[in-house]
């Protein structure tokens, strides 16, 4: 019954929020709720709750935010809770002394189709390489990150206009259902959990989801203009891809945020990495192969606006 399976759910961003109303509304024992201290955010540097963490307050779930994992007193309350599972949506790398603690052990839901994409930016990357399919997985924890033993894994499309927003919402509702579907089976003894390494042979080239950095969102002049605009999509609306462009009568380069993109293949005459506009409604960069052109963007100390709105604003024009 799943009124006596005592669950202890670990998340921090709205991503998880998802799952855990699922298990909170389909009558589910969620014994306790582990997520991220409070960080001071804004200027005013007051501390913010994490998204978990208000739904958690709202429903009056036990909740703990431990600053180490491996901190004998954290330990020590989350065994008092007595948890037959664990479950961890978007959170952190657990120590073993953690996942292992459960009877039933600790699984994990992942933004991707292990194991491709292994690692803390799955959506961003799969759009970022122009993969035309991603997916979600639950898996069982172990010593190593994302490599446990795949449990449920369910796939999706990748469209020519989706971008990480959208796709990260599509994720994150399957993913709810696929977590609830997960402590389903666990319930019933009905796992048959595949290892990674049989899945990993059907692949002929796994491809990495490391943390996105700054210099990782530049959109440089070696790429084409598919390329720069899988980045864009890739990074949209969150962190941002970013291209420093030269602006005639300006004394210094500016730092454009672009959220969306146009491509047009066609010979290039001129810099890859050329500012380019005709003055009114479009401006773009010079790529090897074409044009990306702007259609939405954001200068330093601005709104996000489309390119006709910005161009409006440029003095120099």
């Amino acid at each position: 019954m799943k009124e006596n399976l005592r669950i202890v759910f670990m998340g921090t961003p709205a991503f998880a929020v998802e799952s855990l109303r699922y298990l909170v509304e389909g009558g589910y024992k969620v014994v306790g709720v582990i997520t991220m201290p409070d960080k001071p955010a804004g200027r005013g540097h007051k501390l913010q709750y994490s998204p978990v963490k208000h739904y958690a307050l709202e429903h009056h779930l036990p909740l703990l935010q431990p600053e180490r994992l491996k901190d004998e007193s954290f330990v020590e309350q989350l065994r008092a809770l007595k948890a037959d599972l664990q479950i961890v949506v978007a959170f952190r790398m657990l120590p073993e002394v953690v996942w292992n603690m459960p009877r039933f052990g600790t699984f994990n839901l992942h933004a991707s189709l292990l194991p491709q994409y292994r690692g803390a930016a799955p959506i961003n990357w799969a759009i970022i390489n122009g993969e035309r399919e991603t997916g979600a997985t639950t898996f069982f924890l172990t010593h190593e990150i994302d490599t446990g033993n795949v449990i449920l894994q369910q796939k999706i499309a990748i469209s020519d206009d989706d971008n990480a927003g959208t796709v990260h919402d599509r994720l994150m509702t399957m993913g709810a259902e696929m977590v609830v579907a997960t402590v389903d089976r666990v319930l019933e003894g009905n796992l048959n959990a595949v290892e990674q390494n049989r899945l990993a042979a059907t692949h002929e080239n796994l491809k990495p989801a490391p943390k996105i950095f700054k210099e990782t969102c530049e959109i440089k002049n070696h790429l084409t203009v598919d390329e720069a605009h899988n980045l864009v999509r890739g990074l949209s609306p969150y962190p941002a891809a970013w291209v420093s462009v030269s602006i005639s009568g300006m004394d210094e380069a500016l730092v454009l945020k672009v959220f969306e993109t146009q491509k047009e293949r066609r010979p290039v005459d001129g810099l890859p990495g050329s500012f380019i506009t005709d003055g009114k409604k479009k401006a773009g960069v010079l790529l090897k192969d074409g044009v990306l052109w702007f259609r939405s963007l954001q200068a330093p100390a601005k709104k996000r606006m489309s390119a006709e709105e910005w161009l409006r604003g440029l003095r120099v024009y």
